[in-house]
Formats: structure tokens, C-alpha cells, sequence
């Protein structure tokens, strides 16, 4: 009679190739729910600094010109428009209300759905009160101790994809606006 000696295992079982592979699949799952998120952090990203880059090329335009008044074209309050477009931004207009029209259709190009949101969303108003952008208070004539409030806006397709959740709004249902504010002072030369 012949007697089998035992034989060592000699590989995986089943149920350690399966749990080897569950694992494999939940970091996998993982990085594709990253990758989701990524995508719209990044895209709101391009956007957030083409309107800080509008923004300050702006604020260097007032600053070039001393001052911001609703006299010179540089002040537009909410639903306002801006001044128009010259028929060539190159060289550099002269008069500030011209450089401000080059400046608006240069951000109505630059940031999504914001040739739509440029005579609605976006303001320029020097005022006392942070905030405060009625028509009344935006334009005021004091130049002392008063700021310039500069705000740029663009369109998104859900809110979910503007991360700051204070700066949206949602006036259609089929789009969100995002918008960016700065506030500075601005001394006159």
C-alpha cells in the first residue's frame, strides 16, 4: 500500500487572489472619484485667475490715470454699460473711458458667457461703504477715503463647479455665474 506524504501549498488560494483584487479595485475606484473632483477644481482654477488678471490690469489702468470718477468713464455700477470698444486697443488708447471699453472686450473674450454677464454681473464703483454698489452710493464724487470695488464675472454650467460658494449666483437654470471682487484704494498721483 503506498502512503501520499503531505505536500506543501505551492501558491494563492482562491480567496486570497479575491481579496487581493478587491483591494486593487478600491484603489483604483479611488482615483477615479479624485480624478472627477480634479477636474472641476482645475477648470475653476483657469477661470479664477484670468478674473484676478483682469482684475488687476484694471486697477493698473486706474492707477495710470489718477483717478476714478464717473466724469472720466472709468466708474460703471451694476447694470451699467461699459464704455465701448475703440476701433483699435494698439497703441494704447489716450483717454481712460477708451483704455476701460479695450479692457472690457478684452474680458468679454477672456472668461466664459462674460460678453453676456459684461453689462449685468460686473461693476466698477468707488464707494465709502464696502459692498455697497447701488447706483447712488457707486458713483460718488468724493475722491478721499474712498475705495474702488471692482467685480468680474463669468458662467459655469453647474454651481458645483464655482468653488466659492459665496460668489455664486444662479440666474437661469441652465447656468451659474461665478464671480470674483477686489477691493483697493487708489491714490491719486
Amino acid at each position: 500500500m503506498k502512503t501520499f506524504a503531505p505536500r506543501q501549498n505551492a501558491g494563492f488560494s482562491m480567496i486570497e487572489v479575491l481579496v487581493s483584487l478587491l483591494i486593487t479595485v478600491i484603489g483604483v475606484l479611488g482615483m477615479v472619484a479624485l480624478q472627477s473632483k480634479a477636474i472641476p477644481y482645475t477648470q475653476d482654477s483657469v477661470q479664477r485667475n484670468t478674473a484676478i488678471m483682469l482684475a488687476d490690469d484694471l486697477v493698473e489702468i486706474i492707477r495710470t490715470a489718477g483717478s476714478c470718477t464717473t466724469a472720466n468713464g472709468c466708474v460703471t455700477a451694476p447694470s451699467a454699460s461699459f464704455p465701448t470698444k475703440p476701433a483699435s486697443c494698439n497703441p494704447t488708447p489716450a483717454t481712460l473711458s477708451t483704455q476701460i471699453g479695450c479692457w472690457a472686450d478684452q474680458a468679454s473674450r477672456a472668461l466664459p458667457g462674460a460678453d453676456a454677464l459684461l453689462n449685468k454681473s460686473f461693476y466698477v464703483c468707488r464707494s465709502l461703504v464696502p459692498g455697497d454698489v447701488t447706483a447712488s452710493a457707486c458713483g460718488t464724487s468724493s475722491t478721499s477715503n474712498t475705495e474702488i470695488e471692482i467685480q468680474v464675472a463669468w458662467t459655469v454650467k453647474s454651481a458645483s463647479e464655482c468653488l466659492d460658494k459665496g460668489q455664486a449666483s444662479n440666474p437661469t437654470a441652465s447656468s451659474t455665474t461665478c464671480t470674483y471682487r477686489i477691493r483697493t484704494r487708489v491714490s491719486a498721483q
